[in-house]
């Protein structure tokens, strides 16, 4: 398969609200430093070779890019990048952050935002972004309380103007329901990937039903989870991916895209041969047999 002239429009498109997107994006969590990421000891990445790949992606026709305020290394910071590289935007860029998590300048994690404090998490990304609004803001939670509180502090927000669409992180499928009785929700983005949970699933099948973007994070990386991609892909990844002549990675990234049009990626990288893979994975074609072949396989990311 070749990948020198696929763009990011081969793999289609799709709506957050009133904001259109290639569904291939591009995740920032990976930019700032080398090896695991939010590792203590992570050696931070290289800013031109960051800069580049940024810019790179937007050339390939990707015009959807996730980031967040705490993705920093030592020295370096996903928002202050993406400002570096594509500021002044062009027009059609959507950035995606999320609020809720936080770190402190040593790395080390905070409790997660009162609704009090997401306010100050979205400012700090406005002016690490240079805007003067956020096109869409996810709020990432851990457990299984309730998020109405915290969800009707960024709903202010958007009536402010200083949000235009809101998103929910990490949640749980009752979650979608309480947020969407206070302000639309655009998009869900969960852990997702060969191998889902049956929950997980039935969560994708929501959104689709309800017209929301499911945007999968660690679809590549599966269990390896922020250290990255594991080595130990199952024979039958390879075995599709050698008949398409691509990755294991590609597979991974194909298959996930095939689960419904309203199905995005965002895979991440500071490589830019990889870049160009993740992006021409948008352009695969899997079987019927391939599909089933691979949906049947271990529940790896439950």
């Amino acid at each position: 398969m070749t990948t020198e002239t696929i763009t990011a429009a081969a793999s289609g498109s799709w709506t957050f609200g009133d904001l259109a997107v290639n569904r291939i994006g591009f995740g920032a969590m990976r930019l700032t430093q080398n090896g695991e990421a939010f590792a203590a000891d992570a050696a931070p990445g290289d800013r031109g070779r960051a800069i580049s790949v940024l810019r790179r992606a937007v050339e390939l026709g990707v015009n959807h890019i996730d980031t967040a305020a705490f993705y920093f290394s030592s020295l370096r910071s996903a928002n202050e990048l993406i400002n570096r590289a594509l500021a002044p935007y062009p027009d059609g860029l959507v950035l995606t952050t999320k609020v809720g998590p936080g770190r402190n300048p040593s790395g080390e994690w905070l409790p997660h935002a009162t609704p009090k404090q997401l306010r100050g998490q979205v400012e700090e990304n406005l002016r690490q972004l240079g805007r003067d609004h956020l096109d869409v803001v996810n709020l990432r939670i851990v457990g299984t309380d309730s998020i109405a509180e915290r969800f009707g502090a960024l709903a202010e927000l958007r009536e402010a103007g200083l949000i235009r669409h809101l998103g929910l992180s990490n949640i749980r499928p009752h979650h979608l329901a309480e947020a969407q009785a206070i302000a639309p929700v655009v998009c869900v983005q969960n852990m997702y990937g060969i191998g889902a949970s049956p929950e997980q699933e039935e969560l994708l099948r929501t959104c689709g039903e309800q017209g929301v973007a499911f945007v999968p994070f660690y679809s590549i990386a599966g269990t390896g989870r922020t250290a990255g991609a594991t080595a130990d892909d199952h024979s039958q990844v390879h075995t599709v991916a050698r008949a398409h002549g691509v990755s294991a990675a590609q597979i991974r990234l194909a298959w996930t895209l095939h689960r419904g049009p309203h199905v995005l990626a965002i895979p991440g990288t500071g490589d830019p041969d990889h870049l160009t893979q993740n992006v021409a994975a948008g352009a695969l074609r899997l079987s019927e047999d391939e599909l089933t072949a691979l949906g049947s396989l271990y529940h790896e990311t439950a």
